[in-house]
């Protein structure tokens, strides 16, 4: 990276937002599991209520331009190869998330070759970065936004798909009844604790966890926990 990289400007600040406080992990919403799914009862019972922690650590709540970023550089890559990539491509902005004006006047092959990305995700943190500045993604406004709403807004960004606007939804707004039926691990453990010959599909993953509502998220945080894994 070149010496003179300037640190960033004003565009930085309009991508860091307050986060509301949703009440995720609350007594109500696991009496509310316990009571309306045995299965989810005895998960419950085994992992306690404490001990869930946050998939999402290392990044900062309200930096949904952050959260987002990192979402596609680790997509289809094991937790250990997408946080070296990251500090990689952190390394290069003197160790913080570029803005998206510094992402756009980057050589995209310098910044490639740097943090060791392919073309496509390349190419996608310029199409995220490009949202951004021209307001087509107006990250402060995505809290006041249904949930429907906010996986439009996310995935008509190139490289974003609708689990990483589930995830965006879990982890940075909070929102309690998300569930995120294209994630591989929610689906095994779906399988595994509910006695299935298959993965489920989403249509039957919707069928199971619907007495989870409004409760969603949740629920899925302790079907994660019981695989000993989470998300990147």
């Amino acid at each position: 990276m070149p010496a003179s990289r300037k640190q960033p400007d004003d565009t930085s600040a309009a991508t860091r937002v307050a986060v509301p406080d949703r009440g995720v992990h609350t007594a109500e919403a696991r009496e509310h599991l316990r009571t309306a799914d045995p299965v989810m009862r005895a998960l419950i019972d085994e992992l306690g209520a404490d001990g869930l922690g946050d998939p999402r650590r290392g990044i900062e709540p309200g930096d949904y331009y952050g959260a987002l970023l990192r979402s596609i550089v680790g997509q289809q890559l094991s937790t250990k190869a997408a946080r070296a990539i990251y500090t990689r491509l952190t390394d290069r902005y003197g160790g913080r998330t570029p803005t998206p004006v510094e992402v756009l006047e980057d050589d995209p092959d310098e910044l490639r070759a740097a943090a060791g990305l392919s073309r496509a995700k390349t190419q996608f943190l310029r199409s995220l970065a490009e949202h951004v500045i021209d307001g087509s993604l107006e990250l402060e406004r995505l809290d006041q936004l249904p949930d429907d709403e906010v996986i439009a807004e996310l995935v008509a960004v190139k490289g974003l798909g609708p689990w990483s606007a589930h995830m965006f939804l879990m982890f940075q707004l909070q929102r309690p009844d998300v569930l995120p039926v294209g994630d591989l691990g929610i689906r095994r453990a779906m399988m595994l604790r509910y006695g299935l010959e298959k993965l489920p599909t989403p249509e039957e993953m919707e069928k199971i966890a619907e007495p989870w509502r409004p409760y969603r998220t949740l629920a899925s945080l302790y079907l994660w926990r019981s695989l000993a894994a989470t998300p990147l």
